[in-house]
């Protein structure tokens, strides 16, 4: 019962989005206190709502694989939960990472436009640091290593280069951080979208 109950489910707020990952046990809990209702997909793409007394019922009739037993019942450990009254979005701004540079310029060398494995792109400035050039989403582009050797220490233009588009920072919607291990459920895949996020960026940028 306890692996059962700390299975992750995810949370959406009252507009049905993302906000959170929870345990079975917490979802239960919001579920039998009447701050969140079990959401269940259908085969035709439609969402079900239930509240406790429904997810009760439902279990019963269907038990499901995953069902945590009480003294008197089975209930199942519901894979998405809807809250009654949160409506807003966590606020989270894209960190600067590595990881998500290379998803920004899709791993893709912002000076010849050549798709790169990550482990054959570097990040370049493209004002130079010693002139000046920030650590920043607006300075830092990916540059296969052949670009990034030819301009060596010289802004773009010096070098007779040209960037693809003008770097800055991106401006994707707000995400839940879940981490890859927890292999979320199918159910799941129509709310969010996984990613890693890894440590911020500092001046130690090459």
């Amino acid at each position: 019962m306890s692996t059962a109950l700390n299975q992750p489910v995810l949370v959406l707020n009252r507009l049905w989005q993302a906000v959170n990952v929870c345990s079975a046990r917490r979802a239960l809990t919001l579920l039998f206190q009447g701050h969140a209702q079990a959401v269940l997909s259908r085969c035709d793409g439609s969402f079900q709502t239930f509240n406790f007394n429904q997810w009760h019922d439902f279990s019963q009739q269907e038990p499901g694989a995953d069902a945590v037993r009480t003294v008197s019942f089975r209930i199942r450990v519901p894979r998405v939960i809807l809250l009654l009254i949160y409506d807003r979005l966590p606020r989270k701004e894209v960190k600067f990472t590595r990881h998500n540079i290379f998803e920004r310029d899709q791993n893709t060398c912002q000076y010849c436009g050549q798709v790169c494995d990550r482990k054959d792109l570097n990040l370049d400035h493209v004002i130079p640091r010693d002139r000046g050039g920030p650590t920043t989403w607006e300075n830092i582009v990916c540059s296969c290593i052949e670009c990034n050797t030819r301009k060596a220490n010289r802004a773009p233009h010096e070098a007779g280069m040209r960037l693809i588009r003008k770097p800055k920072r991106p401006k994707w919607r707000p995400f839940v951080q879940v981490n890859f291990t927890l292999h979320p459920h199918d159910s799941w895949k129509h709310f969010v979208d996984l990613a890693y996020w890894n440590v911020e960026l500092g001046e130690d940028v090459r």
